[in-house]
């Protein structure tokens, strides 16, 4: 698990404010007390349950609005299992490869996301790369500002962040362009 600021910051801070009001969140992977205290900004308006994978396969269909993926692999089968108890309106965010790194692994990510999602884009923070897939919020052109700029106490996360995270060196960009949906 990072357990940089950046890392529990951005992987809380940027779905849930991208997404206009998401009511019930699940966290699946590695959490550690850091990244649950950045949920704690956001339960007037959230409900959390952190777990496992089994988490998926026990819910009811079409009802939960934002997955974050902290240290969780995505497959075929994972994401069945979101698609299945995901809202109409839900996104997801998960760790993925750096472009640098280990390209073919954030390529491979962004297009099995992008056969479900209308939006899969990489967004870069610290050292990091994930990727935030959604079926209705655009990350950067629905940005709840009024949410985003009332968050207290952060160390790396605001709203100019997180749209900065989603801009790429050119030639990146355009390597993501026709595999990214942006």
């Amino acid at each position: 698990m990072k357990d940089t600021n950046a890392f529990n910051e951005m992987m809380v801070h940027l779905p849930l404010c991208t997404h206009k009001e998401a009511s019930n969140v699940l966290i699946i992977g590695s959490i550690n007390d850091d990244l649950k205290a950045q949920t704690t900004k956001h339960e007037k308006v959230s409900n959390f349950e952190f777990g496992d994978t089994s988490l998926l396969t026990s819910k009811n269909e079409k009802n939960i609005d934002v997955i974050i993926l902290t240290d969780v692999k995505i497959d075929e089968l994972l994401l069945a299992n979101i698609e299945r108890i995901l809202k109409d309106d839900g996104l997801i965010a998960f760790a993925s490869k750096a472009f640098s790194k280990d390209e073919e692994q954030l390529f491979a990510d962004l297009k099995l996301v992008g056969t479900k999602f209308w939006i899969a884009m990489p967004f870069k923070f610290g050292h990091n790369t994930s990727i935030l897939a959604s079926k209705r919020y655009h990350p950067t052109a629905d940005i709840n500002l009024q949410r985003a700029d009332l968050l207290d106490g952060l160390n790396y996360y605001s709203a100019e962040i997180q749209t900065a995270s989603f801009v790429f060196p050119a030639a990146e960009h355009r390597a993501l362009t026709g595999i990214a949906k942006r």
